[in-house]
Parts: C-alpha cells; structure tokens; sequence
C-alpha cells in the first residue's frame, strides 16, 4: 500500500512547453485530489527559468530541478510526479537517482532512446512539420501549428460524448488556446537555443535497465502524431508497468481529455493506496 501517493503533486511539461501550458488541467487536478498540493515545476531554460540555459542532458536537468524542489520544500513530502514527454524522462531520473524523494509517478506519451527507434520518438510524418514550427517567428502560426500537431480535438469534437463533456470545441476554443500560448511566449520567451538543447537531451536520454523501486503509470494517447504510441508500449512491456490508452487522444493528453486523465490518476492513486 502507498498512502501518501496522490497528496504531493508535482507536475513537469514537455519539450519547449512551461508549466502555463498546463492550462485548464490544473482545477481539475485540484478538484480531483482536493486536499492535495499541487505544485508546477518549470524545466530549466522555460518558464521562470527562460533566462537560464537549459543542460543538454536529462541527468542535468532533473538535478537542477532537484536543487530548486529542494531549496523550495517542495519534496517535504514524498511526490508523485506527473510528466509530459521528455518531462517524463526527467521524473524517470529522478527517481532513479533520488527515490527519496519520490513515491510514485505517471509519465505521459514519452520515450527512451534505448527502447525506441528515433523515427518513433518523434514521427517521421512530423519531420517537416516540427522543423519549420521551431524556426517559426510568426507566433501565431507558431503557436497554432504546435496545437494542430499535439491535439486531436477537432478531428473528433462532433462526437456526442466528447462535445457533452466540454464548456466549448471548435474553432473558437482552438483561438483561445492559441492566444493563450502566444501570451506565453511573449511574456517568458522559449529561446531557440534552449528548444534545441532540450532535443539534445531527450534525443539521447537511456536510462538503462534499472527500474524505479516505486509504482509508475504510463498513460498515452493513442492518435499521438507526435511521439509514436508504441514508444510507451515498449516501457510497458520492458519494466512490465501497468499501461493505460486513451483511444483517440493526441500528444497533449491533458490538453485533449483532463477528464479522462484524472480520472486514471485517481483510480490509480486509489488502488495503490489499498482502498
């Protein structure tokens, strides 16, 4: 039994993102576990840190994570870790380098390079795609791109049970969303430097054959363009941890049903505790 999983949140974005981007997720989080902490992590080189220069390895950046968890008393308690993408990789090493600090995560539409292939890391479809949105300058094509790229809402949002469980779909909240990562941008910039650093970083990420002592749960989408499904079904199938997928959900997995993600985080937070 693990008691105090799913009462320590600490939350980490993917590439290029900013806990910001978190988005609508985080009141749902909260309502789900409402006497839990909840605390958003920025990687270094995003967010509060966009000044700072990000490492160009996961060992690197999860230290200086760390240190800054540390200096806050974010990890008092023991965390549970939920992580997008190579924020994912940085909570795998993290708690293999300091399980104290951790008693339990769940990692998100993530990779490791000694499991998969790098044309299933980031899809060869995407290839273009990707490329041209880094060197992108115009934010709101930047910005609308990498939505079109990480969600899947509007290939599915006539559905009738995804439509009743949303305050809006369509166009009009596609703009929304954009505007809001635009305002993002502008106030804390993601330099090009530190993108390609962090690519850098995920590209050669291999953790090895040592497995987290604590319970993970891996979540992925299964119409994910951007990172191949199969790449957490290959962590599933090497450390035989539980694998749960969403069937029609993109990249940004929060972004597309937090509905359905918190609802796997607390039956999983629920089952681990033994109730």
């Amino acid at each position: 039994m693990n008691k105090t999983l799913g009462q320590n949140w600490i939350l980490l974005r993917g590439l290029a993102r900013e806990s910001a981007h978190w988005g609508a997720f985080i009141p749902l989080l909260q309502s789900t576990f409402p006497d839990a902490q909840v605390t958003l992590l920025d990687l270094p080189g995003t967010g509060c840190f966009h000044r700072e220069t990000s490492p160009r390895t996961i060992k690197a950046i999860t230290d200086s994570l760390r240190c800054h968890a540390l200096d806050k008393g974010f990890i008092q308690q023991p965390a549970t870790i939920l992580a997008l993408s190579l924020g994912a990789m940085v909570a795998w090493e993290w708690m293999r380098n300091y399980p104290e600090d951790i008693c339990g995560a769940t990692l998100m539409n993530t990779s490791f390079a000694d499991l998969s292939p790098f044309y299933q890391r980031l899809r060869w479809q995407s290839y273009g795609k990707f490329s041209a949105l880094t060197m992108a300058r115009d934010l709101h094509n930047r910005e609308s791109g990498i939505l079109r790229l990480t969600s899947n809402r509007r290939y599915i949002s006539r559905d009738a049970v995804y439509a009743a469980s949303q305050s809006e779909t369509g166009a009009a909240q596609d703009e929304q969303i954009i505007q809001a990562w635009k305002n993002i941008q502008n106030q804390r910039p993601m330099s090009s430097k530190n993108s390609f650093r962090q690519i850098i970083a995920a590209a050669n990420y291999r953790p090895g054959d040592i497995k987290p002592e604590h319970p993970v749960l891996l979540l992925n989408g299964l119409g994910d363009r951007l990172v191949s499904p199969t790449c957490s079904e290959a962590i599933h199938k090497k450390w035989n941890l539980e694998l749960r997928r969403h069937p029609w959900a993109g990249h940004d997995l929060t972004l597309d049903d937090g509905a359905w993600v918190a609802s796997q985080l607390k039956d999983w937070a629920w089952l681990k505790a033994g109730c």
